[in-house]
């Protein structure tokens, strides 16, 4: 698991957030699918998100590693 952590020239925080299996969630992306827009922070993201591959929840994301 690993976080990424970089600036875009307006100098927003863009993360990509990585799940043991692999999934990602970016920042700038966000998971429109399950109703995330895009530019939402990982830290406004609900704490009962659940990756869509695998169904883990927001803490085995790899932030902090």
């Amino acid at each position: 698991m690993a976080s990424k952590i970089r600036r875009n020239r307006k100098e927003k925080i863009i993360m990509k957030i990585e799940c043991g299996c692999g999934y990602i969630y970016d920042t700038a992306v966000g998971d429109p699918d399950n109703g995330i827009p895009a530019g939402t922070s990982w830290a406004d993201v609900p704490d009962d998100f659940k990756c869509p591959i695998c169904g883990l929840g927001k803490e085995v994301f790899g932030v902090g590693k």
